[in-house]
């Protein structure tokens, strides 16, 4: 295909002139081909930043990417609660809540493994419940996420409806959320709120505490923490996020002092992780919430791997 600019649709950036004549293609579509010279200017590969100028010419050569999700029986998921509106999850330590790229073949293709693969076999209804964001439907019905090796309770969207319902309510701090945690050494504070602002480090490979030179979006981010019980070089604690943003409680937590016992990613070099913990020690325990005139509670129990560790820290401290 070719299009030559005219002087109406000059002075605007390439990749969002292209969302709006090739309407049938996803921005994040349209920028990965841009990005990969299928897409040229003037015979020159180019940026998704480029702004046009009129008699510009462009040459497109792309192809639909397959983004279908299949269902997966084979992803065993333990549903807690569901109604005509929601699905509320019990999620294993281990399993990624979505794939976090296109599907398709020779794209970065994800593993069908994914708990929205599973969610699909049970419930295909949902597959087309999505906020139509970048890369929307690869998560239908997800309103909020935790980590692939965090366990815990979760609720999904059934319907549309309850979709942009729950998605308001996480967005107004409507969700009360609590975790557990088993952090290395013992808090000064035994109970205290965190609050440091979250950005995504200069590589993008994980987030940290912003600070004037931060560069990349600042986020605030509020946590609340209290001690349960301590043990001779770790603690329980609670934890009741205020704001959502990603690994907010590991980053706070390791900000602190007393990163996630298991979290390789924001560890501190000094600490050395326990053989026996193959994951990071975060469990999302409790979630409560009021939607469509209904009041929801919904708990979910230690998981095995939790409690064999404890339980080691109550036997060596019964022995000490």
């Amino acid at each position: 295909m070719k299009i030559i600019i005219s002087q109406n649709n000059s002075k605007q950036r390439i990749d969002r002139f292209l969302v709006k004549e090739l309407f049938s293609y996803s921005r994040g579509e349209i920028i990965r081909n841009i990005n990969s010279g299928s897409v040229l200017v003037n015979g020159r590969q180019t940026k998704p930043s480029h702004i046009l100028k009129e008699n510009d010419e462009i040459k497109i050569d792309i192809k639909k990417e397959d983004k279908k999700l299949i269902p997966n029986k084979k992803v065993k998921l333990e549903i807690v609660y569901s109604d005509r509106n929601i699905i509320v999850i019990n999620k294993s330590a281990g399993l990624q809540v979505h794939p976090v790229k296109s599907v398709s073949a020779g794209h970065g293709a994800s593993p069908s493994d994914t708990l929205v693969h599973g969610l699909l076999n049970k419930f295909p209804e949902i597959i087309n419940i999505n906020d139509g964001s970048e890369g929307s439907e690869l998560r239908p019905g997800i309103v909020h996420r935790l980590d692939k090796d965090t366990s815990g309770v979760m609720v999904v969207a059934r319907n549309q409806k309850a979709f942009e319902e729950l998605k308001k309510l996480f967005q107004n701090r409507e969700v009360k959320k609590e975790y557990l945690a088993v952090v290395f050494g013992r808090l000064k504070n035994k109970k205290g709120t965190i609050e440091k602002p979250i950005a995504r480090s200069q590589n993008y490979k994980k987030q940290t505490i912003a600070s004037a030179r931060t560069r990349t979006k600042i986020r605030p981010a509020v946590t609340r923490y209290e001690v349960l019980k301590e043990y001779a070089d770790y603690s329980l604690v609670a934890v009741r996020p205020k704001t959502g943003r990603t690994h907010q409680i590991r980053i706070h937590l390791s900000a602190l002092g007393h990163p996630v016992v298991g979290d390789e990613k924001y560890k501190r070099k000094n600490l050395r992780m326990p053989e026996s913990v193959k994951r990071q020690l975060l469990h999302a325990s409790r979630l409560e919430f009021e939607s469509f005139g209904k009041k929801h509670s919904f708990k979910s129990p230690l998981p095995t791997d939790f409690c064999h560790f404890l339980r080691s820290l109550d036997e060596d401290r019964i022995k000490g």
